[in-house]
């Protein structure tokens, strides 16, 4: 009978711990207002927090007031001026975060500073902590935390937390015939694997899902697709809801995709996909 039992609560149990994060709360008000609509319509369990960006003390104050809601840190090192004196990852003209691409070109060629990153990274963790968010894990904008130099000081910090870094490496076998997708994912993968190893190992979900869903006109079809091939074991599901102000039209070109993402995480369909029973609804710090 004990064995039947046991049988039984196996079956029942959800096979996938699905993590549905939201990048860039406390990026402006309007992708926080977004990102809470997302939590409150059951969908969104975990989101990552920007430091000291146009909607940080409205992103203070919402993360005080929803305590149901996992909060890390979305590591900034492209947008606004750093915490600290980081020189290697600065405009030396204006003293605001290089572009992209010239953060990218330098983490190529060596000449980033993993002590000024790394700093950095612990700058950004302690605002938070002086903000009175209890952080769950760290990721970052833009994916910059696979660059050369930089895995390695966040890793570090990471370990030192003892907090799961995102690792962005997604599979291949969904939507395939996405060329952009496949070659976007294709990048920061390979980035990962090859900065992995001279950085120390860090926890993260079995699995991640994310860049695939990005921009895309389907983003509710391709959701309810993924949410019905779910791998077993604990996933990070990646998403960008919010609604678009002016401070956010200023700073980022993901604009209106976002409020198709909010459309879909709001969605009686994707609530309905989402309380059949063989998922669990998890933050980080259920890792």
């Amino acid at each position: 009978m004990a064995a039947t039992t046991e049988q039984a609560a196996r079956q029942l149990a959800p096979r996938t711990r699905l993590i549905i994060n939201a990048d860039d709360f406390a990026f402006t008000p309007a992708v926080t207002a977004g990102i809470l609509e997302a939590h409150h319509a059951g969908s969104v369990t975990s989101t990552s927090m920007m430091v000291h960006c146009p909607g940080w003390d409205d992103g203070v104050r919402q993360a005080k007031a929803t305590p149901t809601l996992g909060i890390g840190l979305h590591l900034n090192l492209v947008v606004g001026a750093p915490l600290t004196t980081a020189p290697s990852l600065t405009d030396r003209r204006t003293g605001r975060f290089a572009s992209l691409s010239t953060l990218t070109r330098r983490a190529l060629t060596g000449a980033l500073n993993i002590d000024e990153a790394e700093a950095e990274c612990v700058a950004q963790l302690e605002a938070l902590d002086r903000a009175g968010v209890v952080a769950t894990h760290i990721d970052s904008h833009r994916h910059t935390h696979a660059l050369p130099v930089l895995h390695r000081a966040v890793a570090r910090v990471a370990v030192r937390r003892g907090l799961p870094l995102r690792r962005p490496v997604e599979s291949h076998r969904r939507f395939p015939n996405d060329l952009p997708s496949q070659l976007h994912r294709g990048v920061i993968a390979c980035s990962w694997r090859v900065t992995s190893v001279t950085a120390a190992v860090t926890r993260a979900p079995d699995h991640f899902i994310g860049v695939s869903m990005q921009g895309s006109e389907g983003f509710s079809s391709r959701l309810l697709r993924v949410l019905d091939s779910l791998p077993a074991g604990s996933v990070e599901l990646m998403v960008h809801p919010g609604h678009v102000d002016d401070a956010l039209l200023a700073v980022d070109g993901y604009t209106t995709p976002r409020e198709v993402e909010l459309t879909a995480l709001r969605s009686a369909a994707v609530r309905d996909r989402l309380t059949r029973g063989d998922i669990a609804l998890v933050n980080f710090g259920a890792l």
